[in-house]
């Protein structure tokens, strides 16, 4: 039998895994930061309908530039951010992981650099790998902001292609604040990414780097509707930056790389976005009470804008993990040492965490 090793595979993938948290078949899975809550028969009803529609005209090719899904997210943010924007301005792809890699390939590529904030997400070194980009880190505060003064300084050393800017920030779940995310345009020679694919969590007062846009060509926002949505399983991310940030993209997206059913599901989401923000108000609401317990339990907890929580600090943090999993609770170990991530579920299961969680430690 051929294994892995006897494969002429590239020097810099031996000894790699693939990509992906536990899945592990336990009555409380909060490990991946999905929305627990599943879509309504209503949605359920249109969606079938639409994917109903679709498939009826699958043995031609669908639209390769997603024309109307695009105008209908571009409506979307209008609404959630108050920022108007066109079709023009946004892409769409299989999940944002995709566009993230997108954006890798056509900005990042041998000879160039990519910048991010350690911690962040542990996806972009494996994009930076994938297009042969070099990926650099400087540290985040303590408090797991990012420091102007140290942005600076990494940029001003590494001059990179890509900066990359996670707020919220997956693992901590801490917002930046626009001021940071202009003191990095200022200085950028390239494209600077923010990621939100954690924005609709965020708090009321929290903004969006979508109110920069204007008058900044080289930022893109990434957003997704894995999360907010609840359409982890439809794969839909998209991003939004200047018309010209978008045929750049174009020049290296697969042709026809959205299906006609993902586009259609899509779309049907999206003219259900009231219904499925009111969700996302349940989620906040529930997210604040358990940073709220865990902090008067005693734990360190990062300021979250997210749909999960980063707690801490134990000695021994696999075996707390270890632990509440021995008791049907899957969380993430990430992160940081010594620190833990809970996705925050619905008050069933987020009151399953908070008693083994009492066991555990007590």
């Amino acid at each position: 039998m051929t294994n892995l090793g006897d494969l002429p595979v590239r020097d810099d993938l031996r000894g790699q895994v693939p990509y992906g948290a536990p899945q592990i078949d336990v009555p409380v899975r909060l490990n991946v930061n999905e929305n627990p809550y599943p879509p309504s028969e209503g949605l359920v009803a249109d969606v079938a309908a639409a994917a109903a529609a679709a498939t009826r005209t699958l043995n031609r090719y669908p639209d390769r530039d997603a024309r109307a899904l695009r105008a209908d997210l571009a409506a979307y943010l209008g609404r959630e951010s108050g920022v108007t924007l066109t079709a023009d301005q946004v892409w769409a792809a299989n999940g944002s992981n995709e566009v993230m890699l997108q954006l890798f390939q056509t900005f990042g590529g041998p000879d160039r650099t990519a910048l991010g904030f350690a911690p962040t997400y542990s996806m972009y070194p494996d994009y930076a790998r994938d297009t042969f980009t070099r990926y650099v880190t400087a540290p985040r505060r303590e408090d797991f902001g990012v420091d102007v003064d140290v942005a600076r300084a990494a940029i001003a050393e590494h001059r990179p292609a890509i900066v990359l800017l996670a707020s919220p920030n997956n693992p901590t779940g801490t917002a930046l604040p626009l001021d940071t995310v202009r003191a990095v345009l200022d200085v950028a020679p390239g494209m600077v990414v923010v990621d939100e694919a954690y924005a609709e969590f965020r708090h009321a007062s929290t903004p969006s780097a979508l109110e920069l846009l204007d008058g900044h060509p080289r930022l893109v926002v990434t957003r997704t509707m894995s999360k907010a949505f609840g359409l982890a399983g439809a794969r839909l991310g998209y991003l939004a930056a200047s018309p010209a940030v978008v045929d750049a993209v174009q020049l290296v997206r697969l042709p026809y790389h959205l299906s006609a059913v993902t586009q259609a599901v899509a779309r049907t989401a999206l003219a259900h976005a009231d219904e499925l923000q009111a969700q996302v108000a349940l989620l906040r609401a529930e997210r604040d009470e358990l940073v709220a317990w865990l902090r008067g339990r005693g734990h360190d907890v990062a300021d979250s804008d997210a749909n999960f929580v980063l707690f801490g600090r134990f000695d021994d943090r696999h075996a707390v993990w270890q632990a509440l999993l021995d008791r049907g609770v899957l969380i993430r170990e990430t992160g940081p040492d010594r620190w833990l991530r809970v996705s925050v579920g619905t008050p069933e299961e987020n009151a399953a965490f908070r008693a083994a969680l009492e066991e555990v430690t007590a």
